[in-house]
This record gives C-alpha cells, sequence and structure tokens, in this order.
C-alpha cells in the first residue's frame, strides 16, 4: 500500500512518513470496515473512474484521508480526517490549492447528498465510496458494519440502518458518473432492498 500512496503524494522521506502513518490508521484495531481493504477498494474504484475526474490525483490524495480518523461519528470522523489532511499534505511538498480540494473532498463523505451539479471530483470520490454496495462482497460488508456499531443495541441499529437504507434507495440516481452507473447501480439498488427487506423480516 505504501507504494500506491508514495505514487501520488511523491517518494521522499516525509511523504513516506505521513504513508506510514495512514497505513497505521487505517489498520486500528477497533476498525472492522473501516480498514485497509476498504481503502484499497475505494482506490480500485476511483482507478475505474479515473477519466471522470478533473484533478484525479486529489481524489486519491481525498481518498486515503476520508476515513483517516475513525470514531464511529459521522460528521466529526470526516472533519477530523479534513483537518488531517490539511495537516500533514503541506510535509509532503502538496500545493495548497490541491490541499485545500483534498479537504473539500473529505468532508463530502460526511453526506454524499451534499454533492452539487457538475463536481467531477467529488462525484468519483462519492462514487466510489459507495462502490461496496454494487460490488461483490456486500453481505461481509453489512457484518463489518454491524460489528462497527456492536456497542449499539439491536433494535436501535437496525432502526437507524433501515433509514439509511430507505435514504439511499429514494434518490433516482444512486451514483453521479455514468461510468459508476454502470458498473453498480442495478446491483446496489438489489443488494440494498434484499438488506431492507431483512431488517425488516427481524423486526417482525
Amino acid at each position: 500500500m505504501l507504494e500506491r500512496w508514495l505514487a501520488v503524494a511523491g517518494d521522499s522521506p516525509a511523504a513516506a512518513s505521513v504513508g506510514a502513518e495512514l497505513i497505521a490508521r487505517w489498520s486500528e484495531p477497533h476498525r472492522r470496515y473501516h480498514t485497509l481493504d476498504h481503502l484499497r477498494a475505494v482506490l480500485e474504484a476511483v482507478d475505474l473512474l479515473a477519466a471522470e475526474a478533473a484533478d484525479v490525483d486529489a481524489v486519491r490524495l481525498a481518498a486515503w484521508f476520508h476515513d483517516a480518523v475513525y470514531d464511529g461519528r459521522p460528521g466529526w470522523d470526516e472533519e477530523r480526517s479534513a483537518e488531517l489532511a490539511q495537516a500533514r499534505l503541506p510535509r509532503c511538498g502538496i500545493g495548497a490549492d490541491r490541499i485545500g480540494e483534498v479537504a473539500r473532498l473529505v468532508r463530502l463523505t460526511a453526506a454524499h447528498d451534499t454533492l452539487r451539479e457538475g463536481d467531477a471530483d467529488g462525484a468519483v470520490l462519492c462514487d466510489a465510496d459507495l462502490s461496496v454496495l454494487g460490488r461483490d462482497g456486500y453481505e461481509a460488508y453489512t457484518r463489518q458494519i454491524r460489528q462497527e456499531y456492536r456497542h449499539v443495541p439491536d433494535e436501535l441499529f437496525t432502526a437507524g440502518r433501515s433509514e439509511v437504507l430507505r435514504r439511499l434507495l429514494a434518490v433516482p440516481r444512486l451514483y453521479r458518473t455514468p461510468r459508476a452507473r454502470e458498473l453498480w447501480e442495478a446491483r446496489a439498488r438489489e443488494n440494498m432492498s434484499a438488506e431492507l427487506a431483512a431488517l425488516a423480516a427481524a423486526q417482525a
């Protein structure tokens, strides 16, 4: 993974140090889904969608930082992750404008529905982050998410998770880029609908 980081952040000793810190953060023992496997999957999805981005390197940097701080606190995690990007990227020689874009993109992942029309880089990052919904391994993903929220009682988790799924299914287009819709839209809707039905059956 460090090689992938150095390819986008530069191969200076400072960049290598930041990359090692990020890998350590993504490897924290309390994580179950937001792990290096998730980061790797997001980076692979960004590669598939790269032609849709305006600044694909900014998107890749944002992918590295988007869950670098993860305590299971929506909004708070993304804000701290964006602040971490702003603190660490100058050490790698990344320019101020790109750092600002990376931080903006990281903050977008707190609520994908805040994405503005025409935001090509935001669309690629958000689509890559949600690609798990329409790719192999959906059942493992749902188990890992439940493990990350194991402190939440079943009834509350089921209610919250069901609301998230209903909100995602309600939007006319889950993915913003044409390529992501082609790759993942239909299967993502099938996966989420099946999970929602299973959650409803468990509550019955």
